[in-house]
């Protein structure tokens, strides 16, 4: 069982909001827009703002790519992470950055739902923070499953939302919030 991190100290996570990652993905402006308002919030709030960034052979490091939507980035001082797996936390300095800011609750948004971001929640849960996937703030492309099978990108986003509800893990809150609602400053429960 993952240590469970006392008291409520909260940290937002961006994740691969890239011109290659959103360029595909399903309502992207949108989604877009709802995660520009939940970095204003934290930022008004004074919730530290950490940036996720990947690199691999279709997002080459430094590439057109590689960079950041227009609409969003990081501001002076916020942490940038840089990866190479799905997971946010897997051979990256995530874990490290949020310990040095005491970080027990990780507000989640950016792409892709169905890789990236379930990844990341899914490896906060198993370390033991308190976690808030932002509903409304995440994305991912339809999924071609070969035969003529398709998930459609809304279909995966819905059911990643209901997981993140649903899911349990022992000592730890997880749950869903809107962009225009979600509250830094306390863990969500599973519903």
């Amino acid at each position: 069982m993952a240590t469970v991190r006392k008291g409520n100290i909260p940290a937002l996570v961006v994740v691969d909001v890239q011109v290659g990652v959103m360029q595909q993905a399903w309502e992207a402006q949108r989604v877009i827009g709802n995660i520009a308002r939940a970095v204003e919030r934290a930022r008004a709030q004074a919730v530290p703002v950490i940036w996720v960034q990947h690199s691999n052979e279709e997002l080459p490091l430094g590439s057109a790519q590689w960079q950041w939507v227009p609409q969003l980035g990081p501001a002076g001082g916020e942490t940038l992470v840089h990866k190479q797996y799905n997971s946010s936390f897997e051979q990256t300095s995530l874990d490290a950055e949020l310990a040095a800011l005491g970080a027990t609750h990780i507000v989640l948004a950016g792409a892709q739902s169905n890789w990236c971001i379930r990844a990341t929640a899914y490896g906060a849960l198993d370390r033991g923070y308190d976690l808030t996937l932002v509903d409304d703030a995440h994305t991912t492309e339809s999924m071609e499953l070969g035969g003529g099978a398709t998930i459609q990108a809304e279909a995966v986003v819905r059911e990643l939302n209901v997981a993140m509800r649903w899911l349990q893990y022992p000592g730890v809150s997880n749950g869903t919030a809107r962009a225009a609602d979600v509250d830094f400053h306390r863990p969500c429960s599973s519903s």
